[in-house]
């Protein structure tokens, strides 16, 4: 199978666009999820703490930042079990360190965690198509435009000292 790259990219980005905001938003709130952070970045980083994330450029009106803000909530509300499911994993995980090696239960933690992943990803993508539902077509517009220059751009360069994907 020929893998992509280029769309892969987008996909990740857009992907990481939607992280972002879900975690503006826990931030914004004060609500800190317990556990390595989903995107494999760093917890807090600088800018504004108002949840709205890539949309913060789009000059959403007051009402728009309020839907925003009630579908923001209402997700991160109805996430908290996952995320909880989740930290519970991430805390249960056989250390591979021990001296002892069982791949059997390595692989189960593996797999529940995805599951939860899962899960997240499609109540992530569930909230941004309801987030969409609230954008005009111009600021739909922006955000396409937006889009297409990051995948004119391609993926970041790989940090220093890491092994780059094979093609």
């Amino acid at each position: 199978m020929k893998v992509n790259w280029k769309k892969s990219s987008v996909v990740i980005a857009v992907a990481g666009a939607l992280l972002l905001t879900v975690a503006a938003v826990a931030f914004s709130h004060g609500h800190r999820h317990q556990g390595p952070p989903r995107d494999g970045g760093f917890r807090g980083g600088p800018g504004p703490r108002d949840g709205l994330g890539p949309l913060r450029d789009l000059n959403l009106t007051d009402d728009q930042k309020a839907q925003i803000k009630k579908i923001n909530d209402s997700f991160e509300e109805s996430n908290k079990t996952l995320f909880d499911q989740l930290r519970a994993l991430h805390g249960s995980e056989p250390d591979p360190m021990s001296g002892t090696f069982d791949e059997a239960a390595v692989r189960a933690a593996a797999e529940a965690r995805a599951k939860v992943q899962v899960e997240l990803e499609v109540s992530r993508a569930k909230m941004m198509s309801q987030v969409a539902g609230v954008l005009t077509a111009e600021q739909k517009t922006q955000l396409a435009a937006r889009r297409q220059k990051f995948e004119r751009q391609g993926p970041p360069p790989p940090p220093p000292g890491s092994v780059a994907p094979q093609p």
